[in-house]
């Protein structure tokens, strides 16, 4: 026994902490040997591999070394397991995970795949499962070992890439814990100020004659890092990447360049199923003849205190997918396709795509099912898709709501070819825009006709962002890298343009007697002034930023459904039928906000509007006494381009959390030149000084210089390592 504790102790501590053997390890440091890392002067991280798989490697290695607390978080989600770390509030969250992506399908997609993308699955657990052995000190919250099948969760690297139709937790929770009392519906409201905004410039209205992308993700902070990762087999991807996965999303090579929007596309269906319950069991109902309902045990394990606690549920199957609520009597099921590993392949190849035919290719493989995407490319083109993955429906039913799933008549006929879709290939006005908004104004007077297409193929409608970007890109100009930086940072804010006019319009209503005239006088008279646009020593913005969102809710939606008003429409509506006291009392309210936290109303936006990073935890802590930058810009909800999304966090002031986030400009040539900046900066750790080291050129909406090319970047190295050293 002791010689046996002698051996013990003689073996690395890396060893016995992850558990990793011999070969694994001789295997990790041989592929480590393959591959090169450079951290610029502002840490991001420059992977050169021999192969795709070493560069997928050396990616996911520096990815843990930034910030593997995110990482790690990413894959607990897709495997349903947070209530594992968060407790019994996360139960339900983990169930519908593990009802929506199927861990051995994936397992299963893994040992059929292709020999190149086994690799690339096999280097993606070696990178992240080497770094755990050679960081001992890192304790994870949950996943001591990677395995190759768990990229195949997480196929899309979008922020909201788990598409449940109109279904909501909360009817989740009550059909699976046998509450069928009758309730209102309350629909799913997406978060209204998430989203993205993608310019494209063709050659004819650029300085240079060469085309130039814009690529503006609004997502909450610190959720893609900057990465470039470059191989000798033909990889050379900059851009952003999401936290855990071995793809650029939103980026460029020297070729083509690629920026991705969110939309509304109908991608995922709710059925009301006809159940019948015999002494055989469940049965549903499909074409007149009766099918066994699948049945599948599911153990979400939860922790309680310092034990690990299981909750077992009896979940429901038909042909058309999980069962997922109960409406009306009925039991609904959800079709989606929330996890595919064409996707994936999607994800990859479009990374190394050299031409626009090469592009379209990718885009042939209609996979990507939460994306629209604006393009551009070395040789000139620009092009936008609106959506990609759209499975083609009868257009008679209204495929916003619940369909009848007992009949064929209703079921998926396959997906739609990309020439069906709505797309656009180099316009010739030369610009294209999506912000989240109507593919039908992508180009102004040149986009897509809205009539020839099925409403469930582009619901989306028109929102203030939309407005902007058509109105500022419709005025002729030459664009210049600097000139696109400074369209993508313009502060108007068009919904003001409606909303202050009734303002003032119902204060003129006013009648002499009414004290809120005096008291209001000061406050109008300032925003009467303003010209619409945000800043730092702006006054009228923090009354309007503050004011606005007291007013109508139906404002604020900007995701709709087919035949609903848009968010321009509802404003247009909201500001002509308003009582004068729908707009007064807001403001009141809003004076009173200011003066109970401030001491006063008059206070400027950069004072209340801040920037702050402390601690680098996944929910962020603020602190008004702790140091902060001030913010100009605002809310991507009233029709802001740059978005910066404050809130507060039991503080006075507002801290941003999200909107801005990775932004780059890129123009493409024989060489290509691009600048970006990054929320904060490309490290988690509070104790790097990459943590913060792009918070003030953030703040003021300034690029730094992308170091692209080799040359350059060993110019600019900080430090030149392999993975392990």
């Amino acid at each position: 026994m002791r010689n046996l504790l002698f051996l013990l102790l003689l073996l690395p501590l890396q060893l016995l902490a992850q558990k990793f053997t011999p070969a694994e390890i001789s295997a990790f440091q041989a592929q480590a040997n393959r591959v090169q890392i450079i951290r610029d002067h502002w840490g991001i991280p420059h992977v050169y591999g021999k192969t795709d798989a070493d560069a997928v490697f050396g990616l996911l290695y520096a990815q843990c070394e930034d910030d593997f607390k995110r990482v790690e978080l990413n894959y607990i989600e897709k495997l349903g397991r947070l209530a594992e770390v968060n407790g019994e509030q996360d139960i339900f969250n983990d169930l519908q995970i593990r009802l929506l992506i199927d861990s051995t399908e994936a397992i299963a997609d893994y040992q059929k795949a292709q020999p190149w993308l086994k690799k690339l699955l096999e280097a993606y657990a070696a990178g992240i499962n080497y770094y755990l052995y050679k960081n001992p000190q890192v304790k994870p919250a949950l996943l001591h070992r990677f395995k190759p099948w768990y990229a195949l969760l997480w196929t899309d690297g979008s922020i909201g890439a788990i598409n449940t139709a109109d279904l909501t937790l909360g009817e989740l929770r009550k059909f699976y814990t046998n509450d069928f009392t009758p309730t209102a519906y309350v629909p799913v409201i997406k978060d209204q100020q998430s989203g993205s905004n993608g310019f494209a410039f063709a050659p004819s209205i650029t300085e240079s004659g060469h085309a130039i992308l814009y690529i503006n993700p609004h997502t909450t902070f610190y959720f893609r890092p900057e990465v470039q990762v470059q191989s000798e087999e033909g990889l050379n991807a900059y851009g952003a990447v999401t936290w855990g996965q071995f793809f650029v999303y939103q980026g460029f090579n020297e070729h083509c360049g690629w920026m991705h929007t969110s939309n509304n596309v109908d991608i995922a269906d709710m059925y009301a199923e006809k159940i019948t319950k015999t002494n055989k069991g469940l049965f549903y109902e499909y074409d007149n003849k009766k099918y066994p309902v699948g049945i599948k045990k599911i153990d979400i394990r939860y922790k309680d205190g310092e034990a690990l606690k299981t909750r077992s549920f009896t979940t429901y199957f038909t042909n058309n997918g999980p069962v997922m609520a109960i409406r009306a009597g009925k039991w609904i099921s959800l079709k989606s396709k929330n996890r595919n590993t064409q996707s994936l392949i999607q994800s990859w190849v479009r990374t190394k795509s050299k031409s626009f035919a090469d592009y379209q290719k990718a885009m042939d493989l209609k996979a990507n099912a939460s994306n629209n995407t604006v393009y551009a490319d070395a040789a000139g083109n620009i092009a936008y898709w609106h959506g990609n993955f759209i499975p083609i429906r009868n257009p008679s039913y209204n495929w916003a709501g619940v369909v009848d799933g007992s009949t064929s008549a209703t079921a998926w006929k396959g997906l739609h070819p990309v020439s069906e879709t709505v797309h656009l290939y180099n316009p010739p006005n030369g610009w294209l825009q999506n912000c989240n908004s109507t593919p039908f104004t992508v180009a102004g007077q040149n986009s897509p006709i809205k009539a020839n297409y099925p409403s469930y193929m582009a619901p989306d409608g028109e929102n203030f962002r939309g407005v902007a970007a058509v109105r500022l890109l419709s005025q002729p100009q030459k664009y210049s890298l600097e000139k696109v930086i400074a369209t993508g940072y313009d502060t108007y804010m068009p919904a003001f343009d409606i909303l202050i006019p009734a303002l003032l319009k119902a204060y003129a209503q006013l009648p002499q007697s009414d004290p809120m005239l005096e008291e209001l006088k000061a406050p109008m008279a300032l925003l009467k002034n303003w010209d619409y646009r945000s800043g730092e020593t702006s006054e009228a913005t923090t009354l309007a930023m503050e004011w606005a969102p007291r007013l109508n809710m139906n404002i604020q939606k900007v995701y709709i459904n087919p035949g609903e008003r848009d968010q321009v429409e509802n404003t247009k509506a909201f500001a002509a039928s308003a009582r004068p006291n729908d707009l007064l009392d807001p403001l009141k309210a809003t004076l009173a906000d200011l003066n109970k936290r401030f001491g006063k109303w008059q206070i400027a936006w950069g004072e209340v509007n801040r920037f702050q990073r402390l601690t680098g935890a996944i929910n962020e802590k603020y602190d008004d006494n702790a140091p902060s930058l001030p913010v100009g810009f605002g809310s991507a909800m009233w029709g802001q381009l740059p978005s910066y999304r404050s809130s507060l966090f039991k503080t006075n002031k507002r801290y941003g959390n999200s909107g801005n986030s990775f932004v780059c400009a890129v123009e493409f040539g024989k060489r290509i030149r691009a600048k970006s900046v990054l929320a904060g900066g490309n490290s988690g750790d509070p104790h790097s000084k990459h943590f913060s080291d792009q918070a003030l050129l953030y703040s003021k909406g300034q690029f730094k210089d992308v170091l692209f090319y080799k040359e350059d970047v060993v110019k600019n190295a900080e430090r030149t390592y392999k993975p392990g050293e």
